[in-house]
């Protein structure tokens, strides 16, 4: 099975601490490599979780809190010292554009390599991104500014081919395209063999959805549905729920909630508020709720 890893650079949230890193993800997945998010310090966390720069094509920004994106000028800096040549995408809220461009031209002039900038509308589930085996799409979220999540998929793949029932029915190779797009067989004799006996069903498609930051939405669950693995902002554990309420996040059980009711594979719980040293009270809520909950932490990475 291709690799689809999920690389926590950073889960804390607005107020910087000594124990979380601002919010930044990086995932991999069929040997392409995205990020989410760019708070600062991501560039210290990228050389500390031994990923490559260069891999980097796309990076996906959610919304224009300081603790998204503030990262994000020195790392395009960082790429056109290091000699980056391959176009970077920057997938952002449309009200970003200009002045992201303005900042550019203050910081970033002569990187050799190009930025193309992609606007996106908040309010509408899109897809943005597809390629041969994956769609990258928007999720409206309800925060205090425009912000959107993001759901990666990977499109289902062929079924795999039984070799050995090739080689026994003499099947030419020129057929096996064929038989992987569903056709059947007929020998010599007139023999029709299904084409069930001649392929084995390939790997269900995974799939990932990053959602922060947000206040608790009732529907989300129906945009998230059956998600391999739910990212889902606990900014607060139920002890801070008139803050969350205030400064539009979610708590710990509103997150497990989402997960519950989307029938999700897995919850990762993140984007902690400063008020807590430990987590421990966010990740007991969540799996009072949903028992499959995990505590982001930097460092961490999870195979989906």
């Amino acid at each position: 099975m291709e690799p689809f890893n999920v690389h926590i650079l950073g889960c804390g949230s607005a107020l910087p601490t000594l124990h979380h890193n601002a919010t930044c993800q990086v995932i991999e997945i069929r040997g392409k490599v995205f990020m989410i998010d760019c708070g600062e310090g991501t560039q210290i966390q990228i050389r500390r979780s031994k990923l490559h720069f260069s891999k980097i094509q796309a990076v996906f920004i959610s919304h224009l809190h300081g603790d998204h994106c503030f990262g994000l000028w020195g790392m395009i800096s960082t790429f056109g010292m290091t000699g980056r040549t391959v176009p970077l995408h920057i997938y952002a809220p449309e009200d970003f554009e200009e002045y992201f461009h303005q900042s550019m031209k203050l910081f970033c002039n002569g990187l050799g390599y190009d930025i193309h900038f992609h606007g996106l509308k908040t309010t509408e589930q899109k897809i943005i991104y597809e390629d041969r085996s994956l769609t990258v799409e928007t999720i409206p979220l309800e925060h205090r500014i425009p912000c959107c999540g993001f759901l990666f998929r990977e499109k289902p793949t062929a079924p795999h081919i039984r070799r050995d029932m090739i080689d026994y029915y003499k099947i030419p190779i020129s057929q096996i395209n064929n038989i992987k797009c569903g056709a059947s067989w007929t020998t010599e004799e007139g023999d029709l063999i299904p084409n069930s006996r001649l392929t084995t069903p390939s790997a269900p498609p995974r799939s990932y959805a990053y959602c922060s930051d947000t206040r608790y939405m009732k529907r989300l669950h129906e945009v998230v549905r059956n998600v391999t693995l739910l990212y889902h902002e606990s900014t607060y554990a139920s002890d801070y729920r008139d803050r969350a309420k205030l400064y539009y996040h979610s708590t710990a059980e509103e997150a497990a909630t989402v997960a519950r009711d989307a029938e999700v594979g897995q919850l990762l719980l993140g984007h902690y508020s400063a008020r807590y040293n430990n987590e421990q009270q966010i990740l007991d809520e969540a799996r009072a709720i949903f028992p499959n909950s995990t505590l982001a932490n930097e460092g961490l990475v999870i195979k989906v």
